[in-house]
Order: structure tokens, then C-alpha cells, then sequence
């Protein structure tokens, strides 16, 4: 009897570990990312940062170039923009630069698959994520994340957004945190508390990206929606008249 009463609570336990992981994420504070599907463009800077930056240790197994077409971009600008060796073929998919082993051993662990991030980990996730890193001298990487604590991750845009330091300050017994820009980077202007000029648009490209990669058939479905709702109010109005035709001799 115990020992069933010991399975039933491990299992009990087991059933509340994704709720109480999310109710610790909750806490979070997660900034709206500026998500627009149909700004192609924005999806496109985002590939090109995707493949400088992330795919040299990140894999996307589930995606390959050649979607990139439904953007609108040419096989030529595909390999172009990515910077894609002429032997590689636009039907492959998006493989990491380094390798699973070697990845682990650098970072103690192997980097996710990001194919599917933006729907596992959601667009507001990422944005914040990616906007909330700062220096931490104590951490093997010599960086940590408000977002993602102890993060293994080394901060790979630092050169572009600059670095932050972690300020807390105490504010009628309860701690504050915040983000203070201490050396802006290429795409920050200025120093000021935050980066909200290029770094976070290139960001929110960034995510515009991972959000289509996640699911690339999304605007094939948006854009033919349109053509279904448009076929089904002719439709709509044709019955309608049909209606009314068959029926104009009894009323």
C-alpha cells in the first residue's frame, strides 16, 4: 500500500513539474515582440543574421534554405546573404558550423535545436532573452541573463548591442534590478540605460525569423485564407440570390 501511495505522489509530481516550471517563468518580466509575418524583409535580415550568429553552434533540423524562397528571395540571394559555400545545395537543411560533441565540451552542454524555439519558448521569450544579457565575471562564459539565469550560452551579439552590467538597487526592502548599458556597441548610438535603437530592431528581425522558421507554411496559410473567406462571401451572396429566387413565388 505504501509503496503504491509512494508511485501515486512521484507521478503527482511529475504532473506538476511543467505548472510550477511555467509559474517561475511567470515572474519574468517579457517584453512584446514586435512579430509581423508580413514584413518579408524583416524575415529576410533576420535568415541572414540567424545564419551569422546562431548557426554556428545551433542546428535547425526541421528547416531548410530553399524555404527561404517564400520570402520571396532567389536562390542567388540565398546563397549570397547566408554566405552559403557554392557545393552547398538549397534542399539541405540548416546544420550547425560545429558539431554536437564539440559543442558539449566547450559549453558543458549541447546547444538546442532551434527549429521550433519560437513556439516552445514563445516570440516575447526570445525578444526579452536576447535583450538581457550582462556581465557576470563569475560565470564560466563570463556572462549570465535576467531571463534565463546561468544560461550556458556566451553572449555571440555583444559586439553588437554592447555590454551590460546588472545593477540592483534596494527599493523600500525590496530589491530592483535593472540593465544598465555600460559600453554601447556597433548598433547601439549612444549610452543610455538600454539599447532600444538598431540592436533591438535587428532583434525583433531575429525573431521575425525564428517565428516563420517555427512554422513556414504559416503565411502560404494567412495569404490563402483570404482567398478562401473572399470565395466563400461570393459564395455567400450567390445562395443568397438563389434564395431568393426560389422563393419570390410563395411569399
Amino acid at each position: 500500500m505504501k509503496a503504491i501511495n509512494k508511485k501515486l505522489w512521484i507521478l503527482l509530481l511529475l504532473l506538476t513539474a511543467p505548472v510550477m516550471a511555467l509559474a517561475n517563468e511567470s515572474n519574468v518580466h517579457l517584453d512584446k515582440a514586435p512579430v509581423n509575418l508580413k514584413n518579408t524583409a524583416s524575415i529576410q535580415r533576420g535568415a541572414i543574421l540567424f545564419a551569422s550568429r546562431c548557426l554556428a553552434c545551433h542546428s535547425a533540423s526541421y528547416m531548410r534554405y530553399n524555404r527561404l524562397m517564400d520570402l520571396g528571395m532567389t536562390e542567388a540571394q540565398i546563397k549570397k546573404g547566408l554566405e552559403l559555400p557554392e557545393d552547398v545545395k538549397l534542399g539541405t537543411i540548416m546544420q550547425a558550423v560545429m558539431d554536437t560533441n564539440s559543442a558539449k565540451l566547450a559549453f558543458g552542454i549541447a546547444p538546442p535545436d532551434l527549429s521550433v524555439i519560437a513556439r516552445s519558448r514563445s516570440a516575447d521569450w526570445l525578444y526579452t532573452y536576447m535583450r538581457t544579457f550582462y556581465v557576470d565575471t563569475s560565470h564560466p562564459s563570463g556572462w549570465n541573463n535576467t531571463t534565463f539565469p546561468d544560461v550556458a550560452m556566451p553572449f555571440v551579439l555583444a559586439d553588437l548591442q554592447g555590454t551590460q552590467t546588472l545593477q540592483v538597487e534596494n527599493k523600500n526592502g525590496h530589491e530592483v534590478k535593472r540593465l544598465v548599458l555600460e559600453s554601447p556597441g556597433s548598433m547601439c548610438t549612444a549610452k543610455s540605460a538600454i539599447c532600444t535603437d538598431g540592436y533591438d530592431a535587428a532583434i525583433a528581425d531575429l525573431i521575425n525569423y525564428l517565428v516563420f522558421m517555427s512554422d513556414p507554411s504559416a503565411i502560404v496559410r494567412y495569404n490563402l485564407g483570404y482567398f478562401v473567406l473572399g470565395f466563400l462571401f461570393v459564395l455567400l451572396v450567390l445562395v443568397y440570390a438563389l434564395k431568393k429566387e426560389i422563393w419570390k413565388d410563395i411569399h
